[in-house]
């Protein structure tokens, strides 16, 4: 087994792609969900991020837009564990890696679990829009991720009720998207638990509605030099 997941680990680290694999609240480390490794250990640890089937890194095609798996990837299930966080606190997501050529976006969404988000229902979970990050003076977001190891900050809204929350932290790779179908979305869902904070219950949009596969953030040619760049998804929560 342990020279099979050697063998895993190496599979990844030289995939075209990446995932999450760590989430730093409070300076507090948490490893993350590792769809390379954690499927093939019969006793896995309870993790705060999704389940998925992705061991080669893929995405989900923008024709998905309307499945199930454009929520937090390919056949996901809910995380076994919950990160505490306060409400107006910062967190560091960290990618295992990310490609040069993927420009494109960061988005992040939360989705209120009502219940524990251990056994959320992702079909009729209610995400709203946290922050956004396209093309700023040229640079793509994915670019400045990269350029900071491969780590982006989220801020938790300080004015959202306590209670357990999903993060959506997804980059869309615009490199392919100038074609129809050729967008590519990486959804990554962790859950939180969240103190603190206020009284405020933004209402959302299910995952399956987020996207359309011709919206003109997912249809968007890179490399005509454009100056902006329309960031896909529902406005921004204020």
């Amino acid at each position: 087994m342990k020279s099979l997941l050697l063998t895993l680990a190496g599979v990844a680290s030289v995939a075209a792609h990446g995932f999450v694999e760590t989430i730093t609240v409070g300076g507090t480390v948490h490893t993350n969900y590792n769809p390379s490794v954690d499927p093939y250990n019969p006793n896995p640890p309870a993790r705060p991020g999704w389940t998925a089937h992705q061991p080669d890194l893929g995405f989900v095609e923008p024709n998905q837009a309307s499945h199930p798996d454009v929520i937090c990837h390919k056949q996901a299930t809910p995380g076994k564990s919950q990160i505490p966080v306060r409400a107006g606190d910062t967190i560091t997501v960290k990618w295992n890696t990310w490609p040069d050529s993927h420009k494109g976006p960061v988005i992040d969404y939360l989705a209120n679990c009502g219940g524990s988000c251990t056994n959320a229902n992702k079909n009729s979970l209610q995400w709203f829009k946290i922050a956004e990050k396209g093309l700023t003076n040229g640079v793509w977001a994915a670019d400045e991720l990269m350029r900071n190891g491969n780590t982006w900050d989220i801020t938790i809204p300080s004015d959202i009720a306590p209670g357990n929350y999903v993060l959506r932290h997804e980059i869309i790779a615009l490199h392919g998207a100038g074609s129809p179908n050729g967008a590519q979305l990486y959804p990554q869902c962790i859950n939180f638990e969240v103190s603190g904070g206020g009284s405020a219950r933004p209402g959302g949009t299910v995952g399956t509605s987020l996207y359309r596969a011709n919206d003109p953030g997912i249809l968007f040619n890179i490399y005509s030099n454009p100056t902006s760049y329309p960031i896909p998804g529902p406005p921004l929560y204020k």
